[in-house]
């Protein structure tokens, strides 16, 4: 396995993405008008300098309509009954899983180089999140074990698209201007203030469930933004359309840029986020995955222009 990102592992394999015939569907999840304008894209302040945050920059956005959360299971397993689409995950035979998450019964010691918390399950997929011997997938939690692939084919199906980077970082803003979350400036913390689904505790092997929720939670829960969007922080990454590329002029953020040639832009952080090793659920955090990559925790938004 090869591994550049802790967050998001990569595979080391690549495949022709499934094939999906033109074909229209209906997206059947709420939808919240993002109004257009001015807006700000990066940070002054970056923490992870090496993903390319900074800097802070102006950019131009139109008009929008994004999902009010990331594609459900439920919306997911429609677009499969329509279209017989088989995800990459099902293509590649398995996905990967967080350690805590693997059952009992899965024997499993492959994991993914320099984050072995991240677990190669056979059998993991949309449907059975920890693999065949697991708990099938709630219908409410965001649709997970996701590859970039498979999410461009649900939204060409919806008659959709997925968000580019600046569009993301414009609706997670809630119209707040320049603030470091969705809900504004103050930090998340292990235990007073809660306001999104990440890591309290010691990671990776111990999670105290404060915010209510040891893994993934679904996709309305906590309080939306001011644009009426839940879970632009944590719970479970983003992809977007863009490709991962930096404005950084260092030696090292090009080295890394250059080793995740062909990534996708993923945004958001997810429920495996902790200020101890990653603090990627800000706005203007970023990292990159191969298009072909899934995970547990890695999912996607579906915009309408």
């Amino acid at each position: 396995m090869s591994q550049i990102n802790c967050c998001a592992p990569a595979r080391d394999g690549q495949v022709d993405p499934p094939s999906l015939e033109e074909e229209h569907g209906l997206h059947h999840g709420v939808l919240c008008e993002i109004p257009g304008g001015n807006s700000l894209m990066g940070t002054e302040i970056p923490i992870i300098k090496l993903d390319g945050e900074s800097p802070l920059r102006k950019t131009r956005i139109r008009p929008f309509k994004m999902g009010q959360t990331p594609v459900k299971n439920k919306e997911f397993a429609k677009f499969i009954s329509q279209t017989g689409y088989v995800t990459e995950a099902e293509v590649f035979g398995w996905s990967f899983v967080f350690h805590l998450q693997v059952p009992k019964a899965v024997q499993t010691l492959q994991g993914s180089q320099g984050a072995q918390w991240w677990r190669r399950v056979d059998s993991a997929t949309w449907d059975w999140p920890t693999g065949s011997e697991g708990p099938k997938c709630d219908p409410e939690h965001p649709a997970v074990h996701l590859s970039w692939n498979d999410a461009k084919a649900y939204c060409k199906w919806a008659g959709g698209r997925l968000p580019t980077e600046a569009e993301w970082e414009h609706a997670a803003r809630g119209g707040l201007g320049d603030v470091t979350y969705p809900w504004g400036n103050t930090d998340p913390d292990d235990s007073t203030h809660l306001p999104c689904n990440i890591w309290q505790g010691q990671f990776p092997d111990f999670n105290t469930a404060r915010d209510g929720y040891t893994f993934i939670s679904p996709a309305l829960s906590f309080a939306p933004n001011g644009y009426g969007l839940y879970g632009m922080s944590g719970n479970v990454w983003d992809w977007s359309a863009d490709p991962f590329r930096v404005k950084s002029l260092s030696k090292e953020a090009k080295t890394q840029a250059n080793a995740m040639q062909g990534y996708r832009v993923i945004k958001g952080g997810s429920y495996l986020c902790h200020a101890s090793y990653c603090t990627r659920y800000r706005i203007a955090a970023r990292t990159g995955n191969s298009p072909d990559s899934s995970t547990g925790h890695t999912g996607f938004r579906i915009v309408f222009s």
